[in-house]
Parts: structure tokens; sequence; C-alpha cells
């Protein structure tokens, strides 16, 4: 069964106002990076576990595809973003994004993708400035607009997970 949308429109306006903030301190915090740092540069903030980095992910997750010479894969990154930028907004502002938790769970997915295809569009690649170290091994670097991304993911996972009990609860 399919959930009717809701009508709160405060809710919607917060949730794309969390949009909006998770885009502006993604650029924000990029803009200070690539104007104080050069690319390539490395500095501990917590030694051998945290370390501020300059990079530049002209590919997608993790660097996949950053090597390709091909403009479509470039044109494909930047079109796929922008068509689930688009979907997710859709979402909040239909008022179809189910529980609060998936709300902002759809609003920091949507504004990560935004931070992040804003920089594509302006750099032709993710400026990326956190890596993470736990002994030998090493967690690529990421940004605000990645990490939004995650934690709005696992939002979304937990109400679905959240959901279905509190469904199937109802149900017996």
């Amino acid at each position: 069964m399919v959930a009717a949308p809701t009508s709160d429109w405060r809710g919607r306006w917060l949730w794309l106002t969390l949009t909006l903030a998770i885009v502006a301190a993604d650029r924000a915090v990029k803009y200070a990076v690539e104007r104080y740092t050069s690319e390539g540069f490395r500095r501990d903030l917590v030694p051998n576990i945290i370390v501020l980095v300059h990079n530049v992910n002209s590919g997608i997750a993790f660097g996949l595809f950053s090597e390709s010479a091909s403009r479509w894969i470039s044109v494909l990154l930047i079109g796929s973003s922008a068509a689930v930028i688009v979907m997710l907004l859709w979402l909040l502002i239909a008022g179809w994004a189910g529980d609060t938790l998936c709300q902002a769970g759809l609003a920091l997915i949507a504004g990560g993708a935004a931070g992040n295809l804003l920089d594509r569009l302006l750099h032709g690649g993710v400026t990326d400035f956190l890596e993470l170290h736990a002994r030998s091994f090493i967690w690529p670097a990421f940004n605000l607009a990645d990490t939004a991304i995650t934690v709005g993911a696992f939002l979304v996972i937990l109400d679905l997970v959240h959901g279905g009990q509190h469904a199937s609860r109802e149900r017996v």
C-alpha cells in the first residue's frame, strides 16, 4: 500500500532548507581547502587517524573511472546526479518522502549530491579533503557532501527498518 502525501508545508521547507545548508556548508569548506591549499596537500589533524588533504576526484566513489579519458563519463555523472537531485527534491516538495527520518535522509542525500554536482560543474571533478587512517588501512579521501550522502542513506535505511517493524505491528 502506498502512503498518502503529507500536507505539512513547514516540514517540507525545513528539509529544503537542510538541503541548501548542506550545499552551502560543503561549498564553503571546499572553497577554503581550494583557496588555502594546493592539490596534493596533506597535513595530519589527528596523527595517524585524520588527515586533511586536497584531492580532486573526476570519477565516482573511491576514484572509480577517474583515469577515464572519455567525456561521456563526465556527462553521465552530471546527468544522473541532476536527475537524482530533481527526483529527491520532488519527493520532498510533493510530500511523498515518508516519515521524518526518511525526509531528513533524502534531504541530506539531495544536499550532498547537489554539492558534488556543483563541484563537477565548477571544476570538472569533486574536491575531497578528509582521509581516515586506522593502522595500515586508509579510507579514501571524502568531503562534507559525501558524509551527508552517507548519513542520509543510513537514515533512510533506518526508517525502512523501523517503519517495517511499525507496519508489521499494526497488521497484527
